[in-house]
Order: structure tokens, then sequence, then C-alpha cells
């Protein structure tokens, strides 16, 4: 990665609106409250299994749907969020509801937004059980809306991966996005409006228009992850959300442990390279912001990952060894 070299101030996820320390300070003050949180997704002991559930939104990519037009899909990206958190317990997301708040309630719009709900929950093999929709007056601009989406899944206890047994000399697997996913939104919104380009103009290097690539729905990770998970090997994963590889990675790893990350292992896709360019950010913010082309990172045995890159090469799946399992903390880049 690299930036432009011109006078242009350098933009931020916290400039942006969006502070990450603060949210992780929050998160440790709740943990004091209600020990046990801060993983993925929640486990609650269920006989001889571990239902696993998760929740969560999609960020202020509703801004750009709001402004393209384009709400057949964000309701994939709402599903996505949270099952693919679950999913990195091993759970098979069993069920999802959604909540849908509006000013007024635009009856077509919504079934728009909620045919994508259907289509996320049919991509990951799990039922739309209900929902809730909320009509608030005066609490949303006219046309705009909400979404929360909660999942709930299963895993048998001794098959629940917890990253407990990961060791130095574990391999990270990554595997591709399909653009930003649904985080970063806020500091993607300062960058478009710096570079002065439309919506609808043509993505630098790209071969979409811009909205087109920054709406792209986000990748719902679960079949294919089960299924790599059900060969065996899989020691921990990592859904790269906000916080981006450098806070995520670390949350599934025992204490004393850190990873190195080989940023020449997948080409950095156009869009995060425009991103990057346009808002003259830094790679620490970057990195520390956004996938970057890798929105799953799997923590997988040498033997694992063989067989994970053996598959990849017969064309079943695309999948890049980004790294390796350090003794030491934290995440450094090479």
């Amino acid at each position: 990665m690299s930036k432009k070299d011109d006078d242009t101030e350098s933009l931020n996820y916290k400039d942006s609106g969006v502070d990450i320390d603060a949210g992780t300070e929050l998160v440790r003050r709740i943990a004091k409250m209600a020990p046990g949180i801060g993983g993925f997704g929640g486990l609650f002991p269920f006989g001889d299994s571990y239902l696993v559930a998760g929740t969560d939104g999609v960020g202020t990519k509703l801004k750009l749907a709001f402004e393209t037009g384009s709400h057949e899909t964000i309701g994939i990206d709402l599903v996505a969020m949270s099952v693919n958190d679950i999913v990195t317990s091993g759970a098979k997301p069993l069920f999802f509801l959604d909540y849908f708040a509006t000013s007024r309630l635009d009856v077509d719009l919504a079934e728009k937004v909620i045919k994508g709900i259907v289509d996320g929950c049919r991509l990951s093999d799990c039922a739309l059980l209900g929902g809730e929709t909320a009509e608030m007056p005066d609490f949303y601009a006219e046309g705009e809306y909400d979404l929360s989406g909660f999942a709930v899944g299963v895993v048998k206890k001794d098959s629940v991966i917890d990253g407990k047994n990961i060791v130095a000399g574990d391999v990270l697997i990554g595997l591709p996005s399909s653009g930003v996913h649904s985080n970063g939104f806020s500091l993607v919104r300062k960058v478009v409006a710096r570079s002065g380009l439309s919506l609808k103009d043509e993505l630098p290097g790209g071969s979409t228009t811009l909205g087109e690539a920054l709406m792209a729905p986000t990748v719902i990770y679960v079949k294919q992850v089960l299924d790599i998970i059900s060969k065996g090997g899989v020691k921990g994963m990592a859904h790269i959300t906000g916080g981006g590889f450098t806070d995520n990675i670390p949350r599934v790893f025992p204490d004393g442990l850190g990873a190195v990350i080989h940023t020449d292992a997948w080409e950095l896709p156009p869009l995060f390279k425009w991103i990057q360019q346009s808002g003259r950010i830094e790679d620490s913010e970057m990195r520390r912001t956004f996938n970057l082309g890798i929105g799953m990172v799997m923590v997988v045995s040498p033997e694992a990952a063989l067989r994970i890159l053996g598959e990849a090469e017969n064309g079943d799946y695309v999948a890049y060894r980004i790294g390796e399992v350090i003794n030491g903390e934290g995440v450094s880049y090479h």
C-alpha cells in the first residue's frame, strides 16, 4: 500500500466520527458487569451444545443505500454481519430476527429490504423467524430507515472453535471479501466527498461504478467455512469487521501469541487502493479500519493449511496463506 503524495490532510476513522478506542473501552466496562462477553458471538450452554448468538447492523452503508436508491441487497449485509460472527465459533446458524425502523413506513421500500434479508438467510441456510417494524415519526429523516439483525446458531460443545489450541507456527488463511462489506463507511463517505467523484462515476482501476463497488453485498461465509471446519484442523477464526486486521485477529489468540501478516500474499483490490489514495490514509489506519480484501481469517494447523490451499488450487474456492502465528502479541505486517 502507498499514499498519494500531495498536500491534502490524511483522513482517519476517528475524525470521521467513529472512535474504535471508545468502543473497545465500552466493551471492557460491560465485561465487568457481564463477564464472558467480548467474542464474536455469545455462547449459552444448552445440553451437549452451545447456542451462539450475535447481533449487528450495517452502519452508515445505509447512507449510500439512500443516496443510490439501492435497497435490494442491504438485507444480505445485515444477515452477513451476524451469521459471519457466530460461524467463527463453528456454529451453524439456526434462525435470524430483524428490526426495521423508519419515520414513515414505505411498504414498497421495506419489501425490497426484507427481500434482501430473506436472500441472506437462504445463503446462510437459516430461517427468518420474525422481526419488528417500528414507525417512529420525527425520529428519522424522511425516506430513511435503520436496521438491526440478530442470529442464533448451534455448535456441539466438543466442536466449538475458541482459539485455545492455537500455537506458534499455525497458519493464517484469508478468504476474500467482496469489497468494503459493512464497516468503515463513515470514513468511506468522507473520502467520496473529498474525491469529487459521483457514485455513478467509474471506480478508478475497476470495472464498475463507484456506487456499485461500495454497495456490493457482504460475503456470507457460512457454508464455505462450515465445510472447511468439517474436515478438521481449524483452531480459530476472525471476522474482519470494525477494527480491521489489527484489532480482530488478536481476539482469537491465547495470551502471548500474535501474528505476522504478509501483505503481498494477495492483491489489494482497486476499491481499497482508491480509498487510500483519495483519502491519503495511513497504512496503519487502513489496516485497523477495513478488511483490505480479506473478510474472514481462519487460524489452522499447517496440515490443514496444505489441504485448504490445495482445494483452492483445484478451483473449489479462493483462499490465501496470509500469515502465521508467532510468539509475542499484536499483529505485524511485512
